[in-house]
């Protein structure tokens, strides 16, 4: 039994790579699979040079044939208005140069942030950290060392949040190496899992994971980043229902994006698909204001105008807090929607 458990983690192991192996780059391929011409849309692809071009299979699937504006290709798709240079939009807009370790930001007192992987699976056009130095934080595990001795010196360390990249872009075998690190440290009591993975390769959810999760006494969450309803269909339900049978629990965090999310009925079908998938809605952040992204920015105004007008028809249970990362502050900055 043990060997056949085994072999079949092993086969959902190598599923889950094989998906990351067959990731599309090329946008015009992109465009084809999607039934979309090309020729009109190609003075975007030079974009790609800002930005490199990443979307798994699994994830293409879900987006609509044939239209160039599906919210999903929205979200991946290289446009040639990232050229554009706009003030205040810059390369580092949460200032996270300053790390205490490499690849470890501790940002928040109790909190600290450890870049797992330098990779993402999927290449999200409005990403904060699409100018990060992942080649100078690039994670091995004499830099996780690094980290897990910073963390072992700082007693007022309570929560661990793996990020990225993406963190579930480590192997699971490494995953459990550094979580028995911490698992070792006695101040520590959480972990935190910021992925998308799950939501563009559902794979990634594998038994070996699942084990790894709950085998430590640290309590993990995992935080998944879904901005539009589309992204949740019966593939990622399955996915998660080992995660559900072990009752880790499962938060959400979007972006609210011009041309993807931008209005109240498409946030609120978002938060009863993610409920329904046992899901629950945890914040939603106004863009960062990150160079190449300015096109998704809507302004503090039409966001408050928005999160209002959800307030009036989702339960508060339902309602995702609004949100907005300012460089230097010990907290995120709820915004004020009085």
């Amino acid at each position: 039994m043990e060997q056949m458990i085994t072999r079949i983690d092993n086969d959902l192991h190598c599923s889950w790579q094989k998906d990351l192996a067959n990731i599309v780059t090329d946008p015009e391929q992109l465009l084809k699979m999607l039934n979309i011409e090309p020729k009109q849309y190609q003075s975007h692809f030079a974009a790609r040079q800002l930005f490199p071009v990443r979307v798994p299979i699994p994830f293409i699937e879900k987006m609509r044939k044939g239209d160039f504006n599906d919210p999903l290709l929205a979200q991946v798709m290289p446009l040639n208005k990232e050229y554009i240079a706009v003030d205040g939009f810059v390369s580092d807009p949460l200032e996270e140069h300053d790390t205490v370790a490499e690849g470890l930001l501790h940002k928040y007192k109790h909190r600290v942030l450890m870049i797992v992987k330098a990779g993402c699976a999927v290449n999200c056009r409005y990403c904060f950290r699409r100018h990060f130095p992942y080649q100078d934080n690039s994670p091995n595990k004499q830099r996780w060392q690094q980290a897990i001795d910073y963390i072992n010196d700082h007693s007022e360390i309570n929560e661990v949040i793996f990020s990225g990249g993406d963190p579930l872009m480590a192997k699971d075998n490494h995953l459990a190496w550094l979580i028995e690190q911490l698992d070792a440290i006695a101040h520590i009591k959480r972990v935190r899992i910021h992925t998308r993975l799950p939501v563009v390769i559902p794979n990634r959810i594998t038994e070996q994971l699942v084990s790894i999760l709950t085998q430590t006494r640290l309590k993990p969450v995992l935080v998944l980043h879904i901005n539009h309803a589309n992204e949740v269909d019966e593939t990622l339900k399955l996915a998660l229902k080992p995660l559900h049978d072990k009752n880790i629990p499962l938060l959400n965090q979007s972006v609210l994006l011009r041309g993807i999310n931008d209005s109240s009925a498409v946030l609120c079908d978002l938060s009863e698909a993610l409920f329904d998938a046992g899901i629950m809605p945890y914040y939603l952040h106004l863009l960062d204001k990150v160079s190449g992204a300015s096109h998704f920015d809507i302004s503090n105004q039409q966001a408050v105008a928005i999160a209002k007008e959800m307030m009036a028809v989702l339960p508060g249970f339902l309602m995702p807090k609004l949100v907005q990362e300012i460089a230097g502050e010990a907290n995120k900055t709820s915004i004020n929607l009085a």
